[in-house]
């Protein structure tokens, strides 16, 4: 007898036996990793987010441009880029930075100067191509487009805790290798830019907010 009633209280401390006391129902808590594996539900994710891009999550290569070399207007020295979505569309406000001891336009040699600010420039995007895109939104190919012929093409992916996108992005017609099907987001040596290997770095992380 003494065995049997021992038997019964270490099921039901196990929790083997149902109806043992007043044990209750363990709901497990509601899964809210967002859904990244389409256009739609990425967009979705960031609509009404603002994404900042600033300090070290600039690359040394924005669009596979060297920033410490003055491009004049089209300059990749930045102080920061702010981007907000809405309804699919990005809305951009880049703060370039200041090229300082630049020897010319085009010439090597000057410096990046990210703190020393100059007038902001703002564009929308007028539609945005997604593909490829793995299922949990790691990399995708992604194409931006925006008024005046001015088109980005290249790889992006949220990071692992879905605080950050990164855009591994540059102007249409001058980058081939910047596509998921050669490597995730980053990835050394799958890239070639205006014909020539491209060794410098040209991943933008955007803090998601």
């Amino acid at each position: 007898m003494k065995k049997k009633l021992l038997s019964a209280v270490m099921l039901c401390t196990l929790g083997l036996v149902v109806g043992c006391g007043d044990d209750k129902e363990v709901i497990d808590p509601p899964d809210t990793t967002p859904k990244l594996d389409t256009q739609a539900n990425i967009l979705a994710f960031l609509d009404g987010k603002t994404l900042v891009m600033s300090g070290t999550n600039i690359p040394s290569h924005p669009n596979g441009y060297d920033e410490d070399i003055d491009y004049g207007n089209a300059t990749q020295c930045y102080k920061s880029v702010t981007m907000t979505v809405a309804a699919g569309t990005f809305s951009v406000n880049s703060i370039p930075g200041t090229i300082e001891n630049s020897p010319g336009v085009g010439q090597p040699g000057g410096t990046c100067n990210h703190d020393l600010a100059k007038n902001p420039l703002a564009f929308n995007s007028t539609s945005v191509v997604m593909e490829n895109i793995a299922a949990d939104g790691s990399c995708f190919d992604v194409t931006f487009n925006y008024p005046g012929g001015l088109v980005q093409e290249g790889r992006g992916g949220f990071s692992a805790d879905h605080k950050q996108l990164k855009l591994e992005i540059f102007f249409k017609g001058q980058s081939s290798g910047a596509r998921c099907a050669t490597g995730a987001v980053g990835a050394d040596g799958t890239i070639t830019l205006n014909g020539k290997p491209f060794a410098g770095k040209a991943v933008q992380a955007y803090v998601i907010q």
